[in-house]
């Protein structure tokens, strides 16, 4: 009789099957994790449109278009202009924002407004429920005039990354007309201008 130690010969060693015990039992504890687990939603939307506007896109725009102002007084013409690095890139923030903000415009199931929220200027504003009618009755063209505003967006972040002036000038006046464009047709269409006639 040898004298030699007695060794397994299983054709799996130790290693590779605590491998296998171990995978099964985490694979097996990942599948009652994920099953007890609640699905999560794809977005969670919790501010209405008009606070989009009021604290995302207002101010953003008023910064841009407050970065360029010519002043004429008694005294001379006055202008100005972003000059700074840091100028340009608190613009480049809000450049940004007024970019991403109409994705949120676009997303499905935002309400226009807070419940309870009423027009500040009855009979020039639209109500909320009058807005929400009419995004319900034509959701083409509100999709086409926030695309337009994300368009102008892009101009302007455009503008910002080159520090070109003139650009942003030009970029911040198609950013006006876009805005206006959609607050006659959903914000106060009495105020619109009366069509030419031939």
């Amino acid at each position: 009789m040898s004298d030699a130690p007695c060794r397994r010969t299983s054709w799996l060693g130790d290693s590779t099957l605590g491998l296998i015990v171990t995978s099964v039992t985490l694979a097996t504890v990942s599948c009652v994790q994920e099953e007890a687990a609640d699905p999560v939603p794809a977005f969670r939307i919790t501010a209405p449109t008009e606070d989009i506007m009021r604290y995302m896109i207002d101010p953003s725009a008023d910064a841009i278009w407050d970065a360029l102002v010519t002043e004429v007084t008694t005294e001379g013409v006055f202008t100005t202009v972003p000059e700074t690095e840091e100028d340009w890139i608190e613009l480049r923030r809000h450049a940004v924002i007024l970019v991403e903000s109409p994705n949120l415009l676009l997303m499905d199931g935002r309400r226009v407004a807070a419940v309870g929220s009423r027009s500040e200027l009855p009979g020039v504003d639209l109500e909320p429920e009058e807005i929400e009618a009419l995004l319900a009755e034509d959701s083409e063209s509100w999709k086409r005039l926030v695309g337009e505003l994300q368009e102008t967006g892009i101009d302007v972040l455009d503008a910002v990354d080159r520090q070109d002036v003139d650009a942003l000038l030009e970029a911040g006046n198609q950013l006006d007309i876009a805005c206006e464009n959609c607050h006659v047709q959903y914000w106060y269409p009495s105020l619109a201008a009366p069509a030419a006639t031939p």
